[in-house]
């Protein structure tokens, strides 16, 4: 590695470190600060606190170190422009990829330790996380003020490969409505759907009304005539609780896990929960590139730095660049999950976009 690399990437290093650590405290401090009431009145002990923090330090990480990236970047190009090293650089014959590659490379590595910590330790930080603020708030069942009383279009696979659709959970009654329920058997085929119009949890059972029960061969035809009741007991082990805890987000899969419940969900024809399934697979995939693109980004910004007044301009144009990123990237989503665009393209457009117009900054760099 040249001399020049080396000090070029140890700036980028040590400003990156510095961002992620000073981020990583403020967060801690700002989220005790919020549940600090919690934490004093349930007498939270400090060694739960700390596993706490410990478990959510990989999603901090994931969230803050596309800005690190950025200001890491901005701040090194941006200090080499002003005391005219980048012209230094230019007049000895480097072209702007040459000066710039290490940072790149650094933004590349990044990504990839994000894709990894994403998909290897996040999900698993995410479940913790949830448990010991439960527990931290004292395990509340009831709804908390700001905390909607109905959950709408929950699903879940259950115990007895069973895949529940519900259109509303009413948390404060333990009740469910519009309900329909797909039992597979080992090679994943359709062997019973029941629906219902709505479900009540009482003395330990889940009770169902206006029940419809279909039993299907493995071709999925009907066998036999559909059984109907008024009221009917239905063996499901799952409690109110267990669909409340036990629903899968994405945040709290793998890559893996992701993929099999697409492929469990496609056999039961759930077209909506597939599609918004398929959007946050290619998320899990795509999102890490923010860091590598963020700095992509703002190497355009950073050489236009002369001045300390120019330097401000540019800081802000950058993060306004970059607040832009998340705009396209949210919009760029919902398209993708109301089935206006494909699921790929709704992963990747706003990093399409701002790939492009990083390029075409860069090439406009004298």
């Amino acid at each position: 590695m040249r001399i020049l690399d080396r000090y070029i990437l140890q700036s980028v290093f040590t400003v990156f470190l510095t961002c992620l650590i000073s981020f990583l405290f403020l967060y801690v401090i700002i989220d005790a600060v919020t549940f600090l009431t919690d934490i004093l009145k349930q007498k939270t002990s400090i060694f739960l606190l700390v596993r706490y923090y410990l478990s959510y330090l990989p999603i901090i990480f994931v969230k803050v170190s596309p800005f690190s990236c950025l200001l890491a970047t901005l701040y090194t190009f941006g200090k080499l422009n002003r005391n005219n090293e980048v012209i230094a650089m230019r007049a000895a014959g480097l072209s702007i990829m040459q000066i710039t590659k290490t940072v790149i490379i650094f933004g590349a590595v990044i990504s990839l330790v994000v894709f990894w910590v994403n998909d290897r330790f996040v999900p698993s930080s995410v479940s913790v996380t949830k448990k010991i603020k439960d527990q931290i708030e004292g395990g509340i069942k009831k709804p908390r003020a700001g905390e909607p009383e109905t959950i709408t279009n929950l699903s879940m696979y259950g115990s007895r490969n069973r895949l529940f659709f519900v259109n509303k959970f009413l948390l404060s009654r333990s009740a469910m409505e519009g309900i329909i329920i797909f039992e597979h058997d080992r090679n994943q085929d359709i062997t019973q759907k029941i629906v219902a119009t709505s479900g009540l949890y009482k003395n330990g059972k889940w009770t169902f009304y206006q029940t419809m029960t279909y039993d299907l061969d493995p071709n999925g035809q009907l066998k036999g005539e559909p059984r109907y009741a008024e009221e009917e007991v239905v063996d499901i082990l799952e409690t109110p609780r267990d669909f409340l805890n036990q629903r899968q987000s994405p945040d709290s899969m793998t890559i893996a896990q992701i993929n099999d419940y697409i492929r469990k969900l496609s056999a039961s024809g759930a077209i909506t929960a597939v599609r918004n399934l398929t959007v946050d697979l290619y998320q899990k995939f795509t999102d890490p590139l923010t860091s590598f693109l963020i700095i992509i980004l703002a190497i355009p910004f950073s050489l236009r730095v002369k001045k300390r007044a120019g330097g401000l301009a540019s800081l802000g144009l950058s993060i306004m660049m970059g607040f832009l990123y998340y705009v396209l990237n949210a919009v760029g989503i919902a398209l993708g999950k109301g089935g206006i665009i494909t699921p790929l393209l709704a992963a990747g457009i706003s990093h399409i976009i701002i790939f492009v117009t990083s390029l075409y900054l860069i090439s406009e760099l004298p």
